[in-house]
């Protein structure tokens, strides 16, 4: 007689509350914006006991190269969702030009950012010249970190899509990867108008 095959597993349910990406990429998106909350409260703090200063300071600033780098990272995160939307109806080849694009415009942040420290730089502006420019540089440069990080992450994902990795029903990585590139948009979207325009 022959044997019954055994039954499939459960589904879990827990897995109904579990968040796109994953719990552990939500979590880090908490402490991130709570790091860079504080450090935007650290900036708003000392710009109260010195306005004036934090006044010349913000206009030596390139308010157009830095709304300019705004709508790259804008456009960047666009094309990650672009990216995760066609994995997701199975078509890895537009896929992998969204995520390109992506890291295109992750890489263009990048050096557009380089350029403004290097003209800083030349004029003399410093980390540690005052306190606007300490700040300036720390908020900043924190996060020009994260942004060089998000790109590795997704040139990582965009190897493995090409691979077969990651699929219809298989992509939660790439949720995260997505989930991370929008922390460095939002993130941004604080530092841009506290630093440069307020």
């Amino acid at each position: 007689m022959p044997s019954t095959p055994p039954s499939a597993a459960p589904p879990d349910p827990w897995e109904r509350y579990e968040p796109p990406g994953g719990i552990l990429v939500w979590i880090i998106v908490f402490v991130e914006v709570v790091t860079f909350l504080a450090g935007i409260g650290v900036f708003l703090y000392e710009r109260g006991a010195d306005p004036e200063g934090f006044a010349r300071g913000r206009d030596l600033l390139d308010q157009r190269l830095a709304l300019f780098n705004t709508l790259i990272l804008l456009t960047g995160g666009w094309c990650m969702a672009c990216g995760l939307t066609e994995l997701r109806r199975d078509d890895r080849d537009r896929s992998l030009r969204w995520i390109g694009a992506a890291i295109t415009c992750g890489i263009a942040f990048l050096v557009v950012k380089g350029v403004e420290y290097g003209a800083k730089s030349g004029q003399g502006h410093v980390f540690g010249e005052d306190p606007f420019f300490t700040l300036y540089f720390a908020l900043t440069g924190f996060h020009f970190i994260h942004v060089a990080v998000a790109v590795a992450i997704l040139l990582y994902l965009a190897v493995k899509i090409r691979q077969g990795r990651y699929r219809v029903g298989e992509h939660d990585d790439v949720a995260a990867g997505g989930i991370f590139w929008h922390l460095c948009d939002f993130i941004w979207l604080f530092l841009f108008p506290t630093l440069y325009l307020l």
